[in-house]
């Protein structure tokens, strides 16, 4: 990865401006006037880069696209309502009734309900493994899937992929990979890696505030030659590559999915996103570094009958992994085991400095006991697959002092 400091001047740099205004302008006009009637046409065939209609395009999320594409190393982005829409945006651009995703890797629980419920009721159907296992991912490559999807670290199971050799095997199959970076915004660059569309929930660690829903996907440039989306299975989208060339994969997104359904980032969202990532980097090393202190200090001292998870630990199943390919960390997220469901909402009640939501990378650290909220609906089999079990919590550790993050699990422990 390029280090913090890279980050830190190009974020700061590329939001704010020199002349007129210094922050970035918000621009909350739904429709735009066009200069003449050749404009407009211009506008409509995407050969004029001028804003259409806010629903396919806004000059300040325009602005936030340019700065996170450049941040992840991508030809382009689009901003999105949400996380979950990015993800939605990418799935109904590319999949059709009879296709089939691939899912590779625990995921957190509105992925794994567009894809088992809604995507599914449209007759796209979905096949799941764990990170390593590595004979199925080669088998529903061979059999045609027509895209993989995962997680860069699984939320909340913590799994770690080994990204570039899934990338290398979607490469040879000629096969969509698209990532959910949302947990490692800076510390893993996906497309550097081979992966061809990132997503993110923007409302996570890229804003950190709690204040903005929003989300984006990053795009790499369609190669002119030997490009994968020239393939057979993706011959729904060759008229849009053939006249878009390199930068195709935004026109297929913003035609075959925002431009009808409409998950469109809305423009003071897009701002308030652009606020927080002036710290990203800040925050993220900040992050990243305490998530292992707090790691380490709970696996020392919680009482019997209570456990962490983290990769930082020994005893995870990747922490090899971690050590070779996470050097700088995997996200603000770790688990920790309380054994009971009984225990879990005991403990968390007893917490004076945590605050309890459904929501991870924010500034402050938070907690929520996942089956009784985000899994609640899901079987104990599934639960399973996803990592989750009754006496788990979700903790994604925020900036406060991390031995005083520790030790408000821990007096809540102890009083169990």
């Amino acid at each position: 990865m390029k280090d913090f400091n890279y980050y830190n001047t190009i974020l700061v740099q590329n939001i704010g401006s020199k002349v007129g205004p210094v922050a970035p302008t918000i621009v909350p006009s739904a429709a735009f006037g066009y200069e003449d009637a050749e404009q407009a046409e211009g506008i409509f065939a995407g050969e004029v880069n001028s804003p259409l209609y806010a629903r396919v395009g806004n000059p300040t999320n325009a602005k936030l696209e340019s700065v996170v594409a450049k941040m992840e190393g991508g030809f382009g982005a689009i901003a999105t309502s949400s996380g979950m829409g990015a993800i939605s945006m990418v799935t109904t651009a590319f999949l059709k009734a009879g296709d089939e995703v691939l899912c590779i890797g625990g995921f957190f629980g509105g992925t794994y309900t567009l894809i088992t419920e809604t995507m599914k009721r449209f007759g796209v159907m979905n096949s799941f493994c764990e990170v390593d296992d590595f004979s199925h991912i080669e088998a529903r490559l061979k059999a045609g899937v027509k895209m993989v999807l995962m997680e860069s670290v699984g939320n909340p199971s913590l799994r770690l992929p080994d990204i570039k050799t899934i990338a290398e095997m979607c490469d040879a199959y000629e096969t969509l990979l698209v990532m959910d970076n949302t947990a490692t915004p800076l510390i893993v660059r996906p497309l550097e890696l081979g992966v061809d569309i990132v997503v993110h929930s923007s409302t996570k660690n890229m804003s950190g505030h709690s204040a903005a829903l929003g989300g984006v996907a990053v795009f790499r440039a369609v190669k002119e030659e030997g490009d994968k989306l020239l393939n057979e299975k993706y011959a729904d989208v060759h008229k849009i590559i053939k006249k878009m060339g390199k930068k195709a994969f935004i026109p297929i997104c913003k035609k075959r999915a925002i431009r009808d359904m409409g998950m469109t980032a809305n423009a003071f969202g897009s701002f308030l996103t652009m606020l927080g990532l002036e710290t990203l980097a800040l925050r993220v090393e900040r992050v990243n570094a305490s998530v292992e202190q707090v790691a380490k200090l709970l696996d020392e001292k919680l009482p019997e009958g209570m456990s962490v998870n983290h990769p930082s630990l020994p005893l995870s199943p990747d922490h090899a992994r971690y050590k070779s390919d996470f050097k700088q960390g995997c996200g603000p997220l770790l688990g920790l085991n309380c054994g009971t469901k009984e225990r879990a909402f005991a403990l968390l009640n007893r917490l004076k400095l945590v605050t309890q939501t459904a929501n991870i990378g924010d500034n402050r650290t938070l907690a929520l006991h996942m089956t009784s909220t985000i899994y609640s609906d899901f079987d104990v089999q599934t639960r399973h697959f996803l990592g989750v079990n009754e006496g788990f919590i979700r903790v994604s550790i925020g900036l406060e002092d991390p031995a005083l993050i520790a030790n408000d699990f821990l007096q809540a422990a102890n009083e169990l």
